[in-house]
Formats: structure tokens, sequence, C-alpha cells
């Protein structure tokens, strides 16, 4: 079991922008170095030192009504997507390094979409990645404690994201 909280997938043992790695193994986790992407180009990593910028594109939104009994569904569709050959909404993670950009693709792991307040605060959480002034440690350790619990509801995951944007 996981939790997503806001763009974000949270195991006991690793941190991903929108869904896990799928089936043909496209995914970017975070690490406490910096972002790491496995998609059709092969593996690619970045420093958050080397990073200008981390932003994510085209994030799928709705409104707060029927969110959550669709998330642990979003997975399993994802899961079953790509056996099909069809797959959740795509996102596009555009990252600026001191040598241009590059984009990854990023799936979601929200069958219906992020509600815009969670986008906001993970893009925030993200930059404060990036500029070094927030620690992934924060997250990694929820996941490890409380990953296993499932989703938490809406407001304790904008709370989660604000309090690991402070850290």
């Amino acid at each position: 079991m996981a939790a997503m909280v806001g763009l974000f997938w949270v195991t006991p043992d690793a941190v991903y922008v929108g869904s896990p790695p799928n089936g043909i193994g496209v995914g970017v986790r975070l690490t406490a170095d910096g972002l790491e992407a496995l998609d059709p180009d092969g593996p690619r990593a970045w420093t958050w030192e080397g990073l200008r910028s981390a932003v994510i594109e085209g994030v799928p939104s709705e409104t707060p009504a029927g969110r959550t009994s669709k998330l642990l569904g979003s997975v399993v569709s994802a899961a079953i997507g790509t056996f099909l050959g069809e797959g959740p909404p795509e996102m596009t993670l555009r990252l600026a390094t001191g040598d241009g950009s590059q984009e990854v693709t990023v799936y979601s792991a929200a069958a219906g979409g992020y509600l815009a307040e969670e986008a906001r605060l993970s893009q925030d959480l993200l930059d404060r990645f990036v500029a070094g002034t927030a620690d992934l440690r924060a997250v990694e350790t929820w996941g490890r404690e409380h990953a296993l619990e499932g989703t938490p509801e809406p407001s304790a995951r904008q709370a989660l994201l604000r309090t690991w944007a402070q850290v």
C-alpha cells in the first residue's frame, strides 16, 4: 500500500511524482540527491543543485466531490491501462538546468484529477526541493511511518504538504 499526497505517490521506501513506475517502467522518483526518471529514452538523473526549476504541467484537476473513491482505482486502472496499451492522464515534468531544458512524462496517480490547492502546494514543495529550502527526508520519514495507512483526507494532505515545505 502507499499514499497519495498532492502530486506525490509516497511508499515506505520511495517518493514519486505522479504514479509510481508503470508496467513499461515510466516514472519519476525523488531522492535526497535529486530526480531519477525512467522513460523510453532510458534512465536519467538530475541533482537538485543542477536544476534551476522543475515544473509539473498539464495536471488534471478535479473538484473535491467524488475524488476519494477514485484514489485506489487510479493505480489499478494505471496498471490495467498499461497492460491494455492505455494509461492514466499524462503530465509533463519540465526541468530547467544550466544546459537547457528537458521534459519527462509523468502519469497522474489520480484517476479523476487533483485538487487545485494540492497541485499548487505540491508545486511549491517541488520548487523548495530545487531551491534547497525543503528536505525530502521529511517526506520519506512520513512514508516509512504512515504510507501503509493509505491516502489521508484532503485537509490532512494539504497540511502535510505545507509542513514538508517548511522543513
